[in-house]
């Protein structure tokens, strides 16, 4: 994992937080709660490959 990818979902946290709150405070909640979901699932599909891969490597230890 590289230290780039721990920025990218620093740098969406950050970007999801602030228009979140923004959405809030002027009555669109729904829209403030989509918003944070679509971040969420950014992340995740950022994430997946390093998941697979972390549960490949155990997987491969356990067979010898």
């Amino acid at each position: 994992m590289s230290v780039n990818l721990i920025f990218k979902i620093a740098a969406v946290g950050i970007l999801v937080s602030v228009l979140s709150q923004v959405l809030k405070h002027s009555g669109r909640e729904e829209q403030a709660f989509l918003t944070s979901f679509a971040g969420l699932l950014l992340v995740l599909f950022w994430i997946v490959p390093y998941i697979y891969e972390l549960f490949d490597s155990i997987r491969q230890l356990f067979s010898l």
